[in-house]
């Protein structure tokens, strides 16, 4: 697959010398007497329906953070794409008060939506991943969303709104958003090698978890707030070739799948 420099061909130096910090945790997390996993850790979940029929996306977001229809509009279209739910996929919203003073940490963001959860991720037939939109920024300011465990990710539309283009409006802060919604749940999903390992080379190796195609929504620099760089094209906002190979050898089990809160 030909990696043409399309969306990104201003500044791009710029972007591969300042360095991203992670928007994954790595940390296998326990709650009270359950395994609340790592990011990946439901991807099978998602992929097969012999369990779960259907998936709620539950958006938690604090006054004047609720997202762009067109940012959850986008993730319902990519997850219909990859995820087998013959019962669909459904979003729902609630207005919410989470409270955290200062910056975030992933332990806050876990903390603030376990407390917050309308269901267990595992319930019945159902699958629930919940999305926060809070108020404030990550630790790392640079961070425009994280996943924290197996059902869980956060976008900071603070800093969101700081990343969007400098001329123009372009990119606009709504066209980052629609990016990084989708890039963390991909992570939800298990891309980039998380919780497999590919069969296809795409992985950049300075940016683990992490695609090195420009036109993947996986694309590494798609969570720093260093995107608002980028003048030209479009942000990429779909999963490319690779990312749905993997997502299929993972249905299929073409590769081993590892770390997983349910298997078929």
């Amino acid at each position: 697959m030909g990696r043409v420099q399309t969306q990104f061909s201003v500044l791009i130096a710029v972007l591969m010398l300042t360095g991203l910090s992670g928007c994954i945790s790595d940390e296998i997390i326990f709650g009270e007497g359950e395994k609340r996993g790592i990011p990946g850790g439901l991807a099978l979940a998602c992929l097969d329906s012999s369990k779960y029929t259907e998936i709620v996306i539950e958006v938690d977001y604090e006054e004047g953070y609720q997202p762009k229809s067109s940012s959850t509009d986008l993730l319902k279209q990519r997850l219909e794409q990859v995820c087998d739910k013959p019962d669909g996929v459904t979003i729902t919203f609630t207005e919410t008060v989470f409270g955290n003073q200062g910056s975030w940490t992933s332990d806050d963001v876990r903390y603030h939506a376990w407390e917050n959860k309308e269901n267990q991720p595992q319930t019945s037939s159902t699958l629930h991943w919940q999305v926060l939109f809070p108020s404030g920024t990550y630790s790392d300011d640079s961070v425009l969303g994280v996943a924290v465990d197996a059902s869980t990710v956060a976008i900071f539309g603070d800093s969101v709104e700081e990343a969007k283009g400098p001329f123009f409006g372009r990119p606009s802060a709504e066209e980052v958003e629609n990016s990084v919604l989708v890039h963390e749940v991909g992570h939800l999903l298990g891309l980039v090698n998380i919780v497999y390992q590919s069969l296809v080379e795409h992985e950049d190796p300075d940016h683990p978890n992490h695609s090195d195609n420009d036109e993947s929504v996986m694309y590494w620099a798609i969570e720093s707030t260093n995107i608002g760089n980028i003048l030209s094209g479009d942000l990429p906002n779909e999963f490319d070739q690779d990312d749905l190979k993997d997502l299929t050898d993972m249905k299929n089990g073409n590769v081993e799948v590892y770390d997983q809160l349910w298997t078929p």
